[in-house]
Formats: C-alpha cells, structure tokens, sequence
C-alpha cells in the first residue's frame, strides 16, 4: 500500500512538473505576442498622431485661418501667421503629451524668448 502512494506521488508530482513546464512555456510565448501588440499599438497611436495633425488645420474647431497655417512637423506642428500676431501650433490626440523638446519650445515662447534672425547671400 506504501508503494502504491509513494508511485502515485511521483507520478502526480512528475505530472505536475510537466504541466508547470509547460504553463511556463505557454506564458512566454503569449508574454511575446503581448509584447508585438503593445508595440504595434504604440506605432498604430503615433501615425494617427501624425496623420491627424496634417489635417487639424482644415477641419470647423480650428479657430485660425488654414490659409495661415505652415506646418513644420517637429518639433512642433506648425505656426499660424496671423495679421497682428504668429502662433505656435502643436495638435495633441488622445492623452499624448508634449515632449520634453516640446515643452521646452512652449516655455521659450512664453518667456518671449523669441529673435527675428535675417541672413543675406551676397
């Protein structure tokens, strides 16, 4: 009776091995799908990023001119040339955030440290 427990016991522990093995296995694998999926949604957000920015300035909420919009692309979306002022533009999606270049540019621009700079070819 002993030994029937005892091979029962190595038999279920030895099951039991190989199914953890195999449940290891198996959480790699998905943790590498998982890992694909985050990155491909990560690349999917930043070219939508990218697409809608190319087109804010043509639909009803943006409160400029489009015709006075010159989009720059990076690292900020573009500049709106008005008649008495220019604005600096960035288009956010979603819950992106500015960049720490971007933020950056933000706050050059409202210490006023912006300079006119004109360079002539003769």
């Amino acid at each position: 009776m002993a030994d029937f427990f005892l091979l029962f016991f190595i038999a279920a522990s030895l099951l039991l091995a190989v199914l953890v093995f195999f449940l290891m296995k198996r959480l790699s694998s998905l943790e590498g799908v998982l890992s694909e999926l985050k990155f491909s949604k990560s690349s999917q957000s930043v070219k939508y990023g990218k697409m809608t920015e190319q087109f804010v300035p043509f639909t009803k909420d943006f409160p400029f001119d489009p015709g006075n919009f010159r989009f720059l692309g990076n690292p900020i979306d573009g500049i709106v040339f008005e008649e008495n002022k220019i604005i600096f533009a960035e288009f956010k999606a979603g819950s992106s955030q500015l960049s720490e270049k971007q933020k950056r540019v933000k706050e050059l621009v409202e210490k006023k440290k912006v300079e006119w700079f004109e360079h002539r070819i003769e």
